[in-house]
């Protein structure tokens, strides 16, 4: 059994309520993994993404990107990423498309990219998240933690693409 190099990589504002579920859903994903004792994740959360993470992701087998969602979407939703998907970058924050093509462009590689949008209900300066972004949280992280158990489908489906 092959082992995989993965990056679960959240981002949002927790002072913006449920613009936080992005790193929320880092923190419990890596508590999950210490307890397993899974060696073979790498965790990361920030504000936003940054040009500079196209070299982790260039790094791994597999990239998951968690952020808040204002979409009409049930609790969560599972996309590819690719080096197409909405390639934009400011000065202020760059697409997980972005780094994707850059991956592709700088390091020549296209490891297997998804972004999991969690449903988020409430943006005020506020810390904490809403009840049911927690729940949607919650609904995610066990979904996300099933996917994990096999990740050579994530990266083989991702091929597919």
């Amino acid at each position: 059994m092959s082992v995989y190099k993965i990056l679960i990589y959240g981002y949002g504002n927790p002072g913006r309520q449920d613009d936080g579920l992005g790193n929320a859903f880092v923190e419990k994903l890596q508590q999950w993994a210490m307890e397993q004792n899974l060696k073979n994740y790498t965790f990361d959360s920030n504000y936003q993404l940054n040009i500079e993470d196209a070299a982790d992701v260039a790094e791994n087998d597999l990239t998951l990107f968690i952020d808040a969602s204002t979409e009409d979407i049930e609790n969560f939703i599972l996309t590819p990423v690719d080096a197409s998907t909405q390639v934009a970058f400011t000065t202020h924050a760059a697409s997980p498309g972005y780094i994707v093509n850059l991956c592709k462009e700088l390091y020549q590689k296209t490891p297997a990219t998804y972004l999991l949008h969690i449903k988020g209900y409430e943006w005020d300066f506020r810390e904490g998240l809403t009840e049911k972004a927690k729940q949607n949280l919650n609904i995610a992280l066990e979904a996300i933690k099933e996917k994990l158990q096999h990740p050579e489908i994530l990266i083989n489906n991702f091929k597919d693409f």
